[in-house]
């Protein structure tokens, strides 16, 4: 296993977990990751990233929510649980996301090559 898989692994045990409202997916749209976080999602087509960009969402978005949930990005598992990216229904965590871990993960986001999801 890499250095980055390994921080990454550590990072997301970090990043606490809330209930989002059932159905929303407002904070769905497509982001960018890094290599190695994509490398463990399941390819899409070209066609599909496209059709996905043209509606403004995650092409890993179906019909019933998130199909890569366990191993979204660690953007994906920020949304709703820091202050600077708060969730838009006001949903979160009890305890929000350390910042110090926060700070972690933007720079491990800004040390990498980083891909369109």
């Amino acid at each position: 296993m890499s250095c980055i898989s390994e921080r990454i692994d550590r990072l997301r045990t970090r990043i606490p977990g809330f209930a989002c409202v059932p159905g929303c997916h407002d904070c769905c749209g497509p982001v960018t990751t890094s290599s190695t976080e994509m490398s463990r999602l399941p390819v899409k087509s070209e066609a599909e990233h496209d059709a996905a960009l043209a509606d403004w969402r995650c092409v890993h978005l179906g019909p019933d929510g998130c199909e890569v949930y366990d191993q979204r990005p660690l953007i994906c598992r920020l949304f709703g649980t820091t202050p600077s990216l708060p969730c838009p229904r006001g949903r979160g965590p009890e305890k929000p996301t350390e910042p110090h871990i926060e700070r972690q993960v933007h720079q491990l986001i800004a040390s990498t090559r980083q891909v369109l999801v």
